[in-house]
């Protein structure tokens, strides 16, 4: 028998690391689960990843809130693993590690042009529009035609909140200096490029049935993009979702009869895939190459070349994971190598005591919350199941809050706990009360730390 509770470290508290947690801590066992988190925030991208116009959001962070309220898992933020405290050092003082810090980046994109200086990553701009604090707080809105490059729900949420007049988002969150960006906005037209035609896109038929609802914003879609092969036709009878969404494009296509009178449009692409972005020292316009299906839902281009003006493009292709300095990383996949939530040594590919992956570090960007509680639930039961046959064990006897909680006040780190991000909310939820909405979000760091430990300066910081 263990004659004391496991000490387990998760890392990252977005969905992935608190369910993870909240199985962990539901499993029997005797445990004490901490919690780190690199901003002085939880909820990772459910706060700082959609756009701020899903009303779904709030019930993700109220499934989230709820977990983490109950106390039984210690919340520790604006600590970075790697940075504030090295990996190591928090293997030394806990029998378990599991990561789940995500995908945070923009998985790379290259095609001539692709360096210019307006040629942009998905995750920046969605950080700029979300609040986060270790991006700018200002972002070059100068451009009237942009281009968007991704058939996902992050190239839908870009494209909506570009075309999107400032007045539809005020009822959100979204800070201030968003507000004022958005405002200067000359936008009049964004161009959404697919690869594929309307059965392999993946928007999800809610995200892409809001883009039709944007007042003052015309949806232009092309009936040439309406391209069907064998593989489609079937995907479209026997994939409830896909037929959804291709119902729903083909309703905006029968709306192509009626005027368009919006002083805003998007315009969705299909069957184009970009072949250059054009320009010398700026981006001018972008360059696609038409495609065609080959009966497997795959597409090659046809040697047909269509070129379109842009000042911007913004390329949403995916996300790709950052390593934690000192932990495995496989950088061509973007992912901690492990097999089933177990973390593999790097040059023996065995498994290494007392670490574990989930979420999209561990497997890659793909899937929703549905996803990543299933995939919570695997990395867990083997966790306990190396803990029960006598696997895991601490290095030293200096073990878990107590010993971090020395080390990081030595090193003057300002970390943040639960209580500090009930005060952040609080406050937010008063700048937001004062103008008649719900919350405004707090996005300078120094702030938001202040605010969270409750040191006397904060409001003045603001």
């Amino acid at each position: 028998m263990n004659s004391r509770p496991l000490q387990v470290a998760v890392i990252g508290a977005g969905p992935a690391g608190i369910y993870a947690s909240d199985i962990l801590s539901k499993s029997g066992i005797d445990v004490h689960i901490d919690l780190y988190e690199k901003l002085p925030a939880p909820y990772g991208l459910v706060r700082y990843g959609v756009a701020p116009d899903h009303p779904r959001i709030k019930q993700i962070i109220n499934a989230l809130y709820n977990i983490l309220r109950r106390g039984d898992i210690r919340l520790v933020g604006n600590v970075e693993i790697g940075k504030d405290v090295t990996f190591s050092e928090l293997h030394e003082h806990y029998d378990a590690i599991v990561i789940a810090t995500g995908a945070d980046r923009d998985r790379p994109f290259v095609i001539p042009g692709s360096d210019l200086p307006e040629v942009y990553g998905a995750a920046d701009f969605v950080y700029w529009y979300d609040g986060h604090p270790d991006y700018p707080r200002t972002w070059p809105l100068q451009a009237k035609e942009v281009a968007v490059i991704g058939a996902g729900n992050v190239a839908l949420d870009i494209s909506r909140i570009l075309a999107k007049h400032p007045d539809d988002l005020m009822s959100t969150e979204i800070p201030e200096n968003v507000e004022a960006g958005l405002r200067e906005s000359p936008i009049t037209d964004v161009h959404l490029f697919a690869r594929r035609g309307p059965a392999q896109v993946k928007f999800t038929p809610m995200e892409l049935r809001e883009l039709g609802q944007v007042p003052d914003v015309d949806i232009i879609v092309y009936e040439e993009d309406f391209q069907y092969d064998d593989a489609s036709e079937e995907k479209v009878n026997s994939v409830r979702m896909t037929k959804q969404v291709v119902s729903i494009l083909t309703d905006y296509l029968f709306d192509q009869e009626e005027e368009k009178t919006a002083s805003r449009r998007i315009h969705l692409h299909m069957m184009a895939q970009p072949a250059k972005i054009l320009g010398t020292d700026h981006v001018e316009g972008i360059r696609v190459e038409r495609t065609a299906l080959q009966g497997d839902g795959s597409v090659k281009g046809t040697g047909e070349y269509v070129d379109y003006p842009v000042q911007a493009v913004y390329r949403a292709i995916g996300y790709y994971s950052s390593p934690i300095a000192g932990a495995p990383f496989d950088a061509e996949r973007g992912v901690v190598p492990n097999v089933a939530g177990r973390i593999l040594d790097e040059k023996t590919g065995e498994p290494l005591s007392g670490m574990y992956a989930t979420g999209w570090i561990k497997r890659g960007p793909v899937g929703l919350i549905g996803s990543t509680k299933s995939d919570a639930q695997e990395t867990i039961q083997n966790l306990v199941s190396d803990y029960e046959a006598g696997k895991l064990a601490a290095t030293t006897t200096d073990l878990g809050w107590n010993a971090m909680q020395k080390l990081l006040e030595a090193r003057d780190i300002r970390y943040t706990t639960w209580h500090g991000w009930e005060l952040l909310e609080d406050f937010e939820k008063s700048l937001g009360s004062a103008v008649g909405r719900e919350r405004i979000k707090v996005v300078e760091r120094d702030t938001m730390t202040a605010i969270s430990r409750d040191e006397s300066h904060a409001g003045k910081l603001y």
